[in-house]
């Protein structure tokens, strides 16, 4: 009787197992259907891109470049960029640190106002700054006529403008990009916990040593991904940059907003060739992004054998 409800429970295994996989079909159609929709709105979109922007040839594409205008617009890009993600490295680092590391009232309030920008539509928030430093806004007032008691006097001297000039465009940038790094991070050091800094704290490491030793080398690739995606959004945003900038060709355009004039005025390989760049930085940004996750698997796997290896023993 035991050998008769063994032979069964065997031949009745595989059948489960088969019972449990879809059909062929099933998986076809489903992978079928994926790399359909890939196909249709990611690689195609590029294609069109890259095809519209050397139509005319290479010598049209990079004439697109010798525009002054373009050329302002590129370095206003990477001057608002330049400057946003090291301010935005800064925070998201301290950001993280205190609220994976240390218990305070008001860290729920904290997290929240992290995540706001990537609740409030970036167009509201240049309209936002726009309101604060407009010529009708609360301190637009001081800004433009210089009339503060002891402000006043720098103000003139140095000709300070935040709507529609560079200060603006930064802080725009600044606003929508400053939660990547945070975000990035805040998982990571959490799952990490707290034991060896506090470990290094009893040894009697200072916490500028505890940081710089334990804290940070332990977060470095995912502190890198979060700056290739902070990099990424600002050299792309258009919506608060919009607001903002007044589209002064040659002064506050940035790469997007130069594209979208192009467009406007029909100079279509002008336009595509420009936009090819912001492309290229999304392919650039992609190819890092699995780099960092190649590299943060392969130090996973390492150290889990090393785990192995030490429990073997």
């Amino acid at each position: 009787m035991a050998g008769t409800v063994s032979t069964l429970a065997y031949v009745a295994k595989p059948r489960q197992r088969r019972s449990l996989g879809d059909p062929w079909w099933v998986r076809a159609a489903l992978i079928g259907t994926s790399l359909l929709f890939v196909a249709v709105f990611v690689v195609a979109p590029l294609a069109v891109v890259f095809t519209e922007a050397l139509r005319k040839g290479w010598q049209a594409y990079f004439a697109a470049f010798a525009d002054s205008d373009a050329r302002a617009a590129i370095r206003l890009t990477l001057l608002a960029a330049g400057i946003a993600v090291p301010l935005n490295l800064v925070f998201g680092l301290a950001a993280s640190w205190a609220i994976a590391k240390f218990e305070f009232r008001g860290k729920a309030l904290l997290i929240t106002l992290i995540e706001l920008p990537f609740a409030v539509s970036p167009v509201i928030a240049g309209l936002v700054y726009v309101l604060l430093f407009g010529a009708q806004g609360w301190l637009g007032p001081y800004l433009d006529t210089g009339n503060h008691p002891w402000l006043g006097p720098w103000i003139n001297a140095h000709d300070l403008q935040i709507i529609f000039a560079v200060p603006g465009i930064v802080l725009a940038t600044v606003f929508v990009t400053f939660p990547f790094v945070a975000r990035e991070l805040i998982p990571l050091m959490q799952a990490q916990g707290r034991d060896e800094e506090l470990a290094a704290l009893t040894l009697g490491a200072t916490g500028w040593q505890t940081f710089c030793r334990i804290t940070l080398p332990n977060v470095k690739w995912g502190l890198f991904y979060g700056v290739v995606l902070c990099n990424a959004r600002a050299m792309g945003e258009f919506g608060a940059v919009s607001v903002l900038s007044g589209h002064i060709r040659g002064e506050t355009n940035t790469i997007p907003l130069h594209v979208e004039i192009l467009y406007n005025e029909y100079n279509l390989q002008a336009a595509f060739a420009v936009a090819s760049l912001l492309t290229l930085l999304a392919l650039v940004t992609l190819v890092l992004k699995n780099l960092v996750e190649w590299r943060h698997r392969r130090v996973l796997e390492a150290a889990a054998a090393a785990e192995l290896r030490q429990f073997a023993t």
